[in-house]
């Protein structure tokens, strides 16, 4: 009996544990074709409420996550969300959890999304420990974390992986710079992209991020100061 309980949830457990992203709300629907999905703080003045999605169960393929979202999403026309805790019974909010969660979903015009220039955002990898090094200073990022860092003017930040065959990235503030979004990968291998034999194998990556992505990881993850 045991052993038959025991390959019964093999078979059947990513049908328990599969997520499951659900337009649940829809207060109104409107005509737009804005590409972004940025988040937004839900007391900003311009924006719209339009309804929820709410996601159900874990993935760690969070690109395919915010693939599912951004289509629910754009079926109603939002090109803005937040996260939307969950109230319990003693009137408190509960923190974030990834197998459960909420997103309120917005239209706000584009001339009124806020401004944040000269600033950038470090995300980890879902998958392990990472270390970087910004102007020769350590950082450590745990999995599923991001940090902030802003930009002095006048300063040159080198950006290191750390590695010997890793990435290395320089950045300085500038004048009404956009806001900026870098993930650090691990360690790949992958086939030679100039058509060549061989691999290229690479310790440590730096990879830019679009900001809808890169803000909805932001949401997901865990910020800490380092």
């Amino acid at each position: 009996m045991k052993k038959f309980l025991f390959l019964y949830l093999i078979v059947f457990s990513p049908f328990f544990f599969a997520q499951n992203v659900v337009l649940n709300k829809v207060v109104k629907s409107i005509s737009n074709s804005d590409k972004m999905l940025y988040k937004i703080n839900p007391d900003l003045p311009a924006a719209e409420y339009l309804g929820e999605v709410e996601v159900q169960g874990f993935s760690d393929n969070d690109a395919e996550v915010f693939g599912m979202i951004y289509k629910k999403a754009k079926e109603i026309g939002a090109n803005a969300f937040s996260y939307q805790p969950f109230e319990e019974v003693d009137g408190t909010f509960s923190k974030f959890d990834p197998i459960h969660y909420k997103l309120s979903l917005y239209y706000v015009p584009v001339s009124d999304f806020p401004k944040e220039e000269n600033t950038v955002y470090f995300i980890s990898s879902p998958y392990k420990k990472q270390t970087i090094s910004i102007n020769n200073e350590k950082m450590v990022f745990e999995p599923r974390t991001y940090s902030v860092l802003k930009l002095a003017p006048g300063e040159i930040y080198t950006v290191s992986t750390r590695k010997l065959l890793g990435s290395s990235i320089k950045i300085a503030a500038q004048e009404n710079q956009p806001v900026q979004f870098f993930q650090l990968s691990g360690l790949s291998v992958n086939s030679n992209q100039n058509g060549s034999p061989g691999i290229n194998l690479k310790s440590g990556d730096i990879i830019r991020l679009e900001q809808s992505y890169a803000q909805f990881l932001t949401t997901i993850y865990q910020y800490f100061n380092n």
